[in-house]
């Protein structure tokens, strides 16, 4: 039976569905004018997968590098990457605040080859930024934990869009990214405490009052940043 971290599994479940999501969304888009989804997706698939080969075969030298030192690695990635997703999560409850009508576009692609190679390079994109939390995770000891999750969220992406095709954005909310957004920064403030020796009360349990704390702090920073006017584009 496998020894799993929950709470590492749950972050690299959440950061699959929210990175993964981009790339479902965007196939769909890629192919919206044209009879079939599939080059779009088939070249996703090959970049995720390209971009994962690399990723295990980068993975198997952490196991060389002693795990205080990765811990404070996985720190700063984590906190880094929290930061860039706090920028999308603002975007996400401006947008639920202050909806805007815009026109989808039409023959963006014209051709298959266009539509696979458009695929392949946002699956490679995303692909990369989910992959940098879970080799952090991997960094702190939860590789098989993060992989599961990985696999656990990459699966239920799959199964709902095949299930809701059109409505496939839908999955990336405004409380979903505030909440992968929380995850990050409380791991990273965990396992820099970890690699700086704090005894940390209750031991991982702690984990449960320190995202919700953080969480609440999140939250009012985007309120506060929500209160400045989006700049408006000018033509």
């Amino acid at each position: 039976m496998l020894d799993l971290y929950v709470p590492a599994l749950v972050v690299a479940f959440l950061i699959t569905l929210l990175e993964m999501t981009e790339v479902v969304a965007l196939v769909f888009a890629l192919s919206a004018d044209r009879s079939s989804v599939r080059p779009a997706a088939l070249g996703a698939a090959g970049g995720a997968a390209l971009v994962a080969a690399i990723a295990i075969g980068f993975g198997a030298f952490l196991v060389a590098f002693p795990r205080g030192d990765l811990l404070w690695v996985s720190a700063v990635v984590l906190t880094a990457f929290g930061g860039f997703l706090f920028r999308g999560t603002v975007r996400a409850y401006r947008r639920s605040r202050f909806p805007a009508s815009t026109g989808a576009a039409e023959g963006s692609v014209a051709h298959r080859v266009a539509q696979f190679g458009g695929g392949f390079s946002v699956g490679a994109v995303e692909t990369t930024e989910a992959v940098i939390v879970l080799l952090a995770l991997a960094a702190a000891g939860y590789g098989v934990s993060a992989l599961v999750g990985a696999i656990v969220g990459a699966a239920v992406l799959v199964v709902a869009a095949a299930l809701v095709h059109d409505r496939i954005r839908r999955i990336k909310v405004p409380w979903l990214r505030l909440g992968g957004t929380s995850l990050l920064f409380s791991f990273a403030i965990f396992w820099a405490g970890e690699a700086a020796g704090v005894a940390w009360p209750g031991g991982d349990l702690v984990l449960v009052p320190l995202v919700v704390a953080v969480a609440l702090v999140v939250r009012g920073a985007i309120g506060l940043v929500l209160r400045t006017p989006a700049p408006v584009a000018t033509a």
